[in-house]
């Protein structure tokens, strides 16, 4: 018999950078614990939490700040599988992440700080366009990515 996988529940950001909607630029930062591996802030859910208030903790211990405007929310949590090559501990429990992604907008000021955290989630990171995000972000990502970015695209909210 076949072993039901388990999904850790998540948030993740879709970050656009202040000069939005003059500018349209997706935030993106490379992780410190997976050589090359960019993508957007993310983080599970305690228990007791709801999602918005695992994205603002989550947020401030990723880059070092929550002063963001949420402008939308994906209407589906979207389940992933890690690829095989994962070595990060903290998920081995887990065959993948089941995700409720937000659309946030960082507010005029707001100062990105990856070393705010003990143990920085990131390295680096970046402000792209919509087509460099997705040469960028690592591979098994992508597919994720676009759907909830073209979902807030059709929405009007991008």
């Amino acid at each position: 018999m076949q072993r039901q996988k388990t999904y850790r529940p998540n948030v993740a950001a879709v970050i656009l950078s202040s000069k939005y909607p003059d500018k349209c630029e997706f935030f993106v930062a490379h992780r410190s614990d997976i050589k090359n591996a960019w993508q957007f802030p993310q983080g599970g859910i305690d228990e007791g939490e709801t999602p918005r208030e695992a994205l603002r903790r989550e947020l401030l211990e990723e880059i070092g700040c929550d002063k963001v405007e949420v402008l939308g929310e994906y209407p589906e949590w979207i389940s992933y599988d890690f690829p095989q090559k994962t070595t990060s501990k903290k998920l081995y429990a887990f065959d993948g992440q089941t995700q409720k992604y937000f659309l946030v907008r960082l507010k005029e000021g707001a100062e990105i700080d990856l070393q705010a955290y003990d143990i920085p989630e990131f390295q680096d990171y970046s402000f792209v366009g919509y087509d460099e995000l997705f040469k960028k972000v690592t591979y098994f990502k992508r597919k994720v990515y676009r759907r909830v970015i073209d979902h807030f695209i059709k929405e009007g909210l991008i």
